[in-house]
Formats: structure tokens, C-alpha cells, sequence
């Protein structure tokens, strides 16, 4: 295969090496072109494109990214983000006229309903056939076959030139965005539930449980009398609350978890504390002692690593 082609057609056909199509809202990979190359620089790129489709919705619709023998270019339309790993020796007004050209393929392909229903990774896996035509052609010709379309796109980035994206920083926005820790081409989540996590969660939904109970009833009994002990239903009522945020932040990554935990355990404690004279000393050792292991389950939950599927 590789014979069939003259060296200077060989050393034409490695301006575009890759390209990828993604939805822009969630960044989910709807189509890739397959490509046969395996060099570091490459699938650095690649890691970075993935990156950079996390981040789409609060960058420019056109962009570019610089490395030392590849760059990246994207272009962003109708919902859906076309991007490419191009050589750094391809005008960059060519790059993105075939960014343009597979966005007329695909949009000419697939509606936006379509688009927009998609639920899993590469739905439209297919058009990878139709992107190696493209590329093809590119590679071969070195560029489009109307040169109007050419002098269009050297206009428009004229005018309106494409924004020089820092990939560091995009990566930085990502995780700060999403609420957890994002790095390239790795989403990095809360590990599994353990069974001891399990335990502690229906412990203290049972303390939860009792010290509403006891702060309605309570309350009941305050309003007949004077409002007096009103600081026992609220100290209850606290604790009921603190109980409820610890299954919440054990569930759920936050920022800050380390101080949240400490601050919810010292409020239950100190709720505990107060209520002594309504609770004997083995009641206030048990809601303080679920609290203290909850905490801890919290603070030792990892953050688990799962890699990103990229197969294409």
C-alpha cells in the first residue's frame, strides 16, 4: 500500500493527521478518523484534544493550539466542535478550510436532533470513512479544489483571526468548572462505596432520624409552655441537619471536604454537648461516635482514576 505512493506524495499525506468531531455542550465524542500513526507528539495531541473538548463551551468558536511539530485546530458551529491535529508546515488558512469542509460533510450527514439525542461515545463512527476522503484529498492536492473557498477562509481569519489557546490553562478552568479534579484525558471520580461506607450512611440516617424526632416532639411540648427549652429543639434540629450533610458529602465530591467534614462533626458534637441533660452518656457517645466514623469514611474516600476511552 504504502509502495503505490511516490516519497514526496508520503511526506504530503502527514499534513493532517487526525481528526475529531465533538458535541459542544458536554464535550461527548461523536466521530474520529482513524489514524495509523503513533508517534509521542501525536497522541499528546490527541490527550489535549480530548482536554480541550471538555472546555468548548467557554472558548472561542475558532482556536489554536501550538506545539512543536503539530498543532491543533478547531472550529465551532451549530452545537458541534470540528477539530484536527494538523502539521505545523500546513498554512493555517488550509487547516481551517478543512475544518469547514467536514463541517458542511457532517452537518450534511446528521441533523441536530440526532446530535443532540446522542447518549454514548462515537455514535457516528461511520463518518470516519468520509473524513479519510477528505483528508485524502487535502493530502494529496494540498488543499481544497475551489480556490474561491480558500481565499473565503484567508479572508475571514484576516478578519477575524482564530484565538492562540493555552492548553494548561484550559485544563486548570476544566476541573475548577466541574466541581472535581480533571486532568488530561483522565475524569477522576469518588471510589465505589465500601460496605463500612454503607454501614455508616444507615447509622446516620437512623441519627438523623431520632434527633428529629425527638426535636419535634419537644417542640410540641415547648410551645405549651412558655417557649422554654426552645434551644434543646434547635440544638436537635441542628444535629438532624449536620446528620443529613454528612451523607451528603460523603456521597458526593465538594471542595473544601476536609474543613466541611470537621466543621459538621464539631457542630454535631457540640449539639450532643447541650442535650446531655436529654440524653444519658451512652446515647451521646453512640450519636458521637457514628459522627466521628463518618467523618473519617469521608476523609478516606479516594478519588478514583478511569481513564477516558480512546480508542479512535
Amino acid at each position: 500500500m504504502q509502495a503505490a505512493y511516490p516519497p514526496q506524495t508520503q511526506a504530503i499525506m502527514s499534513l493532517i493527521l487526525f481528526a475529531f468531531v465533538v458535541r459542544v455542550r458536554d464535550g461527548l465524542p461523536l466521530s474520529a478518523s482513524t489514524d495509523f500513526e503513533h508517534n509521542k507528539e501525536l497522541q499528546e495531541r490527541k490527550q489535549q484534544l480530548r482536554t480541550i473538548s471538555k472546555s468548548l463551551p467557554r472558548l472561542p468558536e475558532r482556536g489554536t493550539v501550538k506545539g512543536q511539530k503539530l498543532n491543533i485546530y478547531f472550529v465551532s458551529s451549530e452545537g458541534v466542535s470540528y477539530m484536527s491535529v494538523c502539521h505545523s508546515s500546513l498554512p493555517v488558512a488550509k487547516a481551517f478550510c478543512f475544518l469547514e469542509d467536514l463541517r458542511w460533510e457532517f452537518t450534511a450527514c446528521f441533523n441536530s436532533t440526532v446530535i443532540s439525542l446522542a447518549a454514548r461515545p462515537y455514535p457516528f463512527l461511520e463518518f470516519d470513512g468520509t473524513i479519510q476522503k477528505l483528508k485524502q484529498q487535502y493530502n494529496q492536492s494540498g488543499g481544497p479544489a475551489l480556490e474561491v473557498t480558500l481565499a473565503e477562509v484567508q479572508e475571514d481569519l484576516r478578519i477575524r483571526p482564530p484565538q492562540l489557546i493555552n492548553p494548561d490553562e484550559v485544563e486548570l478552568t476544566n476541573g475548577t468548572a466541574n466541581g472535581h479534579i480533571e486532568q488530561a484525558g483522565v475524569n477522576q471520580r469518588l471510589e465505589p462505596v465500601s460496605a463500612p461506607g454503607i454501614l455508616s450512611l444507615v447509622l446516620n440516617i437512623m441519627c438523623a432520624s431520632l434527633n428529629v424526632i425527638r426535636g419535634v416532639h419537644l417542640a410540641e411540648n415547648t410551645f405549651q409552655d412558655d417557649y422554654e427549652g426552645i434551644w434543646n429543639v434547635a440544638a436537635f434540629l441542628f444535629a438532624f441537619v449536620c446528620c443529613a450533610l454528612q451523607c451528603h458529602l460523603y456521597l458526593f465530591h465538594s471542595s473544601l471536604k476536609k474543613l466541611k467534614s470537621f466543621f459538621l462533626l464539631g457542630v454535631i458534637v457540640l449539639c450532643n454537648l447541650y442535650l446531655l441533660g436529654l440524653r444519658n452518656v451512652w446515647q451521646l457517645l453512640f450519636h458521637i461516635s457514628v459522627a466521628s466514623l463518618s467523618t473519617s469514611l469521608t476523609l478516606t474516600r479516594r478519588i478514583h482514576h478511569r481513564t477516558d476511552d480512546c480508542g479512535v
